[in-house]
């Protein structure tokens, strides 16, 4: 597991960007953490560094949001589990459509839907440390994700 640090809601946009760049299709992006602890902060950074053409805005009316890229079109679903009273539900979002690997994913309070979950995925778990500092707890199961992992540690080093 990897720990990263975010002492501002502008350092984990720039985490966001970061992630962002590197995303790819197939790639799935579980995030978890209470209520304001940062989650869609770090996503609207990822839309901005995957290129997506509309910003990333939180998803919990609507719970799913497609993105796309202009340079290649590639989508990027935005997703916000809040709501959900129970995983099945997830059936009712086309979750299946959403993880086929046509485009990457991001799923916000991905817990409420982990039986839905792919095997190989990034989880990244938000926890408070105080008024504006957030401790990433970053954890990669899979070939696709551990390399994802290792790229984007090394991106940050730049």
């Amino acid at each position: 597991m990897t720990r990263l640090h975010s002492h501002s809601p502008a350092a984990t946009s720039r985490l966001g960007r970061k992630m962002g760049a590197l995303l790819a299709a197939g790639d799935v992006l579980c995030l978890s953490g209470g209520l304001g602890a940062g989650k869609t902060c770090l996503c609207r950074g990822i839309g901005i560094g995957f290129g997506a053409q509309t910003q990333l805005t939180s998803p919990s009316y609507n719970l799913v949001h497609e993105h796309r890229r202009a340079k290649d079109e590639t989508r990027l679903y935005h997703l916000d589990c809040y709501r959900l009273g129970n995983p099945q539900e997830a059936q009712s979002l086309g979750i299946d459509d959403i993880l086929d690997g046509s485009g990457a994913v991001i799923i916000e309070w991905a817990e409420r839907i982990e039986p839905f979950l792919p095997a190989e995925r990034l989880w990244i778990d938000f926890d408070m440390r105080a008024e504006s500092r957030r401790d990433l707890h970053c954890q990669a199961v899979g070939e696709r994700p551990i390399s994802l992992l290792a790229d984007f540690l090394r991106a940050l080093e730049k």
